[in-house]
């Protein structure tokens, strides 16, 4: 791996710069195999400058993935429709944000999701991890309150629609969504089918 320039900070902006270099590092080399110290070098501070803000390196990963989740709740409410029509209509463009995200940020959204660096249920417990989930929770709502989807415990539910998505934006990263296997608009077939499931006939 060769090093990129140092990256100049202003005094304050430590731990951002930690952070930008960290993110940089994940993206360029598709996972966290780095060490601090490589993260320390390619940020042009000392050694023991991260450990300012960081205890140690899965202490960083897990704010990664918390910036992970920041940035795919964002692109979940950019994607939401104005006036949707139906929940086709609401729930698609979401779905397609969703998967978009995980393709454009592989291993960023692996990260997000592994089942290692002491990243399981406390994180995913974490709000700003639960404010993608809530993005769900709220078209449910509306659902079951306009009639549109069936009143059944909504966890439930979501679970189905998150299941989906996230096993949807892994076989996308995988690269496993092939037309032989899965037709020419595997996404949109499964949400037909989730729909069908949630008892949407009109959608």
């Amino acid at each position: 791996m060769q090093d990129a320039p140092n990256r100049p900070y202003h005094h304050g902006d430590l731990r951002r710069a930690v952070i930008e270099t960290a993110l940089d590092m994940l993206r360029e080399e598709k996972g966290w195999q780095f060490t601090l110290r490589e993260v320390a070098r390619r940020a042009g501070v000392s050694h023991a400058a991260p450990y300012k803000h960081f205890p140690d390196k899965a202490a960083l990963l897990a704010e990664l993935a918390m910036i992970g989740f920041d940035r795919l709740r964002e692109s979940l409410s950019a994607a939401k429709s104005e006036a949707p029509k139906t929940l086709r209509d609401e729930i698609t463009p979401i779905a397609r944000a969703y998967v978009a995200f995980g393709t454009d940020n592989p291993a960023l959204y692996r990260l997000m999701f592994s089942a290692g660096e002491e990243k399981a249920a406390g994180m995913h417990l974490n709000e700003r991890a639960l404010a993608v989930f809530d993005v769900a929770l709220e078209i449910l709502r509306r659902g079951q309150a306009a009639g549109s989807i069936r009143k059944r415990p909504i966890e439930g539910q979501a679970a189905a629609w998150w299941g989906l998505i996230h096993g949807m934006t892994m076989l996308a990263i995988d690269g496993l969504l092939v037309p032989e296997k899965v037709g020419s608009a595997p996404l949109d077939a499964a949400l037909s089918t989730l729909l069908e499931g949630l008892g949407t006939p009109a959608t």
